[in-house]
């Protein structure tokens, strides 16, 4: 008897309950915040994700990692949006960052995430490189506020001329 009471029940709470939104409403890009930079664009996600890698090497980044769970999701069913995270760095920063502060190596490599909207087109943000490194200035010192801002402007060139 109480399978039956349980199913009334959800039957039911079924018709009260809001629907679920679509996926691509569901995972929204980033929203303007403190220490990160966003910035829409008029491109596909593909082609986004493929001029950060470009506009990077210009900068002298390297893509040193990337990852995201669209694929992964999409050969379990699940429909998700373009999610793409690249991890940017330079051997240089590394070994000045790593002359400055050892647990400072943590952050690297500084990421970019790239997002596909509902619209089709998608949104670069990142965490800026002085946000990232920020915890780490009382022990580092001014050296690495330069360098951190030295790669603000790096990303900040990469982020603009990837979204034209």
């Amino acid at each position: 008897m109480r399978p039956v009471l349980l199913a009334a029940l959800v039957a039911l709470a079924l018709p009260v309950l809001p629907a679920l939104p679509a996926a691509q409403d569901a995972y929204p890009a980033p929203a303007p915040r403190d220490g990160w930079a966003v910035h829409d664009s008029a491109l596909d996600f593909d082609t986004l994700v493929a001029a950060v890698k470009t506009e990077a090497a210009t900068q002298q980044l390297g893509v040193v990692t990337e990852a995201g769970p669209t694929g992964m999701a999409a050969s379990r069913g699940i429909d998700i949006p373009g999610n793409r995270v690249i991890g940017l760095f330079n051997n240089d920063y590394a070994v000045r960052v790593l002359g400055l502060s050892t647990a400072a190596m943590i952050e690297a490599p500084v990421r970019m995430y790239v997002t596909e909207d509902p619209d089709g087109s998608a949104t670069l943000s990142y965490k800026t490189p002085s946000q990232v490194f920020a915890p780490y200035l009382d022990e580092a010192g001014p050296d690495l506020a330069a360098a951190a801002a030295e790669l603000d402007a790096k990303f900040d060139a990469v982020a603009r001329a990837a979204i034209q």
